[in-house]
């Protein structure tokens, strides 16, 4: 199933269309991302755009849409309606198909690192994504907003961001996240009165005492009293619920609801849910809408072909010299650091695991890159060792050709050993990371945990193997020593991590899974 995720920015910013252009050209300067909707709204001073695409596109083009707000926004300069910290104010990810809500946690954290990192932004991290339980809830992040934010943070702890400098500029800080289908709707009362809206909104909100999963606040809008809310989860908190309390909550006042408005998209359950609630179709079954029934005969009517997978396993079977050794030690130890993170997420969302949270996240993301680099090292082998055959088909005919050739199948030779090294040297890392996840990780997950230890250790025997062939057949490279001495200090690391691995497994479970 291919990967699609969601991300709905949120930018101060509704009454300039030359720079919401501008952010929304950023986001699909990305190939791969498809823009859903845009609303904007004068009196908010304020823009979502919603977009999805693969997770990757979807992280990059969020970066380029908030550097872009960086440039064109200068909340010195913003008034609105509507709560703001930051140009690119709050930046959430939402997991739509082939995607686990613990995966957008990690692009919200690799984002916000990022953020911080290069355009020198503050970022908060919240919802699913909030490394405090304070910070779960955006208001707790924008309470007294740029202004305030600006004088404390830099001397509050509590204004510490996750990623980024403890100061602000003309950009504010962003907010990054993860969260499930957020509604955002808002609902016009029969009055001007701002009062009348913000004492309803108390009234409905979960913070204070209202229903479950609803975020409200009272605004003055288009010349009218505005409930303006965030439903977070509408399947346990249906939109008719919340229409109906603020009905009877308005009839206290005398007066009633004018009209209600969505901001953004909204799944279509929620919709459907409202009208089975108001036309009280008490047996109704989702199957009996007719586009419904239409889709699902279509799709059901699509022929799948199958097409073979021509596998790096197949590539390893066959009669070509490439993919070799090296190949099949860079993958084996991409393995390892897949299950390396595999035991991390299986860690990082237990209660029980609290107290390492943090260091479960670190260890997803140093074995991600980890994963990635070995991946790339299996053709980075292959296409050495093919370097090193190139070489050996040069002419030798004349004196200065066989001296051409020779150098030539020296210098190969070279980087023929300096590749699987650098494979040793990732691997010894996942290592590193395997004997962590061993001692702090989830005990269901400790075999894992062990069997990522030994297929680093079986890596590790192949790299070190196809350095040392390489290295024994160069004639006069000075470091050549060096290298192999490189190679004994990684191999007696290694050595000391997997003992690491097994007495956390006799120690956590039984000397019977201790054996690797």
């Amino acid at each position: 199933m291919n990967q699609l995720v969601e991300c709905t920015p949120n930018f101060p910013e509704g009454r300039r269309p030359e720079v919401v252009a501008a952010i929304r050209e950023a986001i699909t300067s990305v190939e791969g991302v498809v823009i859903l909707d845009q609303h904007s709204d004068q009196d908010h001073n304020r823009t979502v755009i919603t977009y999805v695409g693969d997770p990757a596109a979807v992280e990059e083009a969020a970066f380029r849409g908030i550097a872009k707000a960086a440039e064109l926004i200068d909340l010195n300069h913003h008034q609105g309606e509507h709560p703001r910290i930051g140009a690119a104010d709050v930046v959430p990810f939402v997991p739509i198909s082939g995607i686990t809500m613990t995966e957008c946690v990690e692009i919200a954290r690799r984002l916000g690192r990022r953020v911080g990192e290069e355009l020198g932004i503050p970022v908060y991290l919240y919802e699913e994504a909030a490394t405090r339980p304070e910070r779960a809830n955006l208001e707790n992040i924008r309470r007294g907003e740029y202004e305030v934010l600006k004088e404390e943070i830099g001397s509050n702890p509590a204004r510490q961001p996750d990623f980024g400098p403890a100061k602000v500029g003309p950009a504010g800080a962003t907010v990054i996240g993860a969260r499930p289908p957020l509604i955002a709707f808002n609902v016009y009362l029969t009055t001007d009165e701002v009062r009348i809206a913000s004492k309803i909104a108390r009234a409905v909100r979960h913070s204070s005492g209202g229903l479950r999963y609803v975020k409200a606040l009272g605004m003055f809008v288009d010349g009218r009293a505005q409930v303006s809310m965030n439903l977070t989860n509408y399947r346990k908190t249906p939109i008719a619920r919340v229409v109906e309390f603020i009905r009877r909550e308005a009839a206290r006042y005398g007066v009633g609801i004018h009209h209600s408005e969505l901001v953004g998209l909204v799944p279509q359950d929620a919709l459907t849910d409202a009208a089975v609630w108001y036309t009280q179709l008490d047996q109704f079954e989702k199957d009996q809408v007719l586009e419904e029934r239409l889709y699902a005969a279509l799709r059901g009517g699509e022929a799948e072909i199958a097409l073979p997978e021509h596998s790096f396993l197949d590539e390893l079977a066959s009669g070509a010299p490439t993919p070799g050794g090296g190949s099949a030690s860079a993958h084996a130890g991409a393995m390892s650091a897949a299950l390396v993170a595999m035991v991390a997420r299986l860690t990082v969302r237990r209660k029980k695991y609290a107290a390492v949270k943090e260091d479960m996240w670190r260890i997803i993301e140093q074995a991600e890159a980890l994963r990635a680099a070995l991946t790339a090292a299996v053709e980075e082998d292959a296409a050495a060792f093919e370097q090193v055959m190139a070489a050996f088909k040069l002419p030798k005919g004349t004196p200065e050709e066989q001296e051409a050739r020779a150098q030539a199948i020296e210098a190969a030779t070279l980087e023929a050993a300096k590749v699987p090294l650098e494979t040793a040297r990732r691997v010894v890392d996942v290592l590193e990371l395997a004997a962590e996840v061993a001692e702090k990780g989830n005990t269901n997950a400790l075999t894992d945990a062990g069997t990522a230890a030994a297929l680093a250790k079986a890596a590790l025997s192949g790299a070190s193997l196809n350095v040392r062939i390489n290295l024994t057949s160069l004639r006069n490279e000075p470091s050549a020593g060096a290298l192999m001495d490189e190679l004994t200090s990684l191999e007696d690391r290694a050595a000391m991590l997997v003992e690491r691995v097994r007495t956390a497994m006799q120690d956590r479970v039984g000397p019977a899974l201790a054996q690797f």
